[in-house]
């Protein structure tokens, strides 16, 4: 105990006398959102973590630490969650009561998925659906971790690299410009799809 508490102080030294690449309120309210976001609720995180991507790209944030906070963020907010759905949810579900039948078998099943699949599940799933079912405390420390890491570089990177293209286009040619050529072109999708379809299948015989 008094190691860890050694550490988490240490660490929250180190990040006190970090001076950050921009705003320290713009690193603090994307943790706080890709940490919410890991708990799991729903929304914050991957917009604040769009926003930063471009601010970065546009030299207001530094990129790698903006990816490592929103790592260590979004890491501890899956062990929160999976803390939470671990000690109350599995406690809420498992209470006598209406549907108490029901909810047991709804555990079972979920406990079999996520023992026969438990990468695939941890990486699908909010992190106290993973507590809930009892997942190894070794097993999702290990998929949340790697879960953490693809979630904020996907989104991260996407928006450092694709997010200032977009925003030039919308603040020259306007949002309704852009709403229409997006609805233009999903058009077009959706009828290439159904030409695609109705050609795929088999003639009927009559007769």
């Amino acid at each position: 105990m008094t190691r860890r508490l050694t550490t988490v102080l240490l660490l929250g030294l180190a990040l006190h006398l970090h001076r950050f690449h921009g705003s320290s309120l713009d690193y603090a309210t994307l943790a706080a959102g890709a940490f919410a976001s890991w708990v799991g609720v729903p929304g914050p995180g991957e917009p604040l973590l769009i926003a930063a991507g471009v601010l970065a790209a546009r030299h207001k944030l530094d990129l790698a630490e903006l990816l490592l906070i929103t790592f260590a963020a979004a890491t501890l907010g899956g062990i929160a969650g999976w803390l939470i759905g671990l000690k109350a949810g599995r406690a809420i579900l498992e209470r006598p009561g209406p549907l108490e039948r029901a909810r047991r078998r709804a555990l079972a099943r979920g406990e079999e998925v996520f023992a026969r699949w438990p990468a695939w599940a941890v990486l699908m799933t909010t992190s106290w659906i993973a507590g809930i079912n009892r997942v190894g405390f070794g097993v999702y420390m290990i998929w949340n971790a790697v879960g953490a890491a693809l979630w904020t570089l996907s989104i991260g990177l996407g928006a450092y690299f694709v997010g200032p293209p977009v925003v030039d286009l919308v603040n020259d040619a306007g949002w309704f410009t852009v709403v229409g050529i997006v609805t233009v072109a999903a058009a077009g999708l959706a009828l290439e799809f159904g030409w695609r379809r109705r050609r795929g299948r088999p003639i009927r015989q009559r007769g």
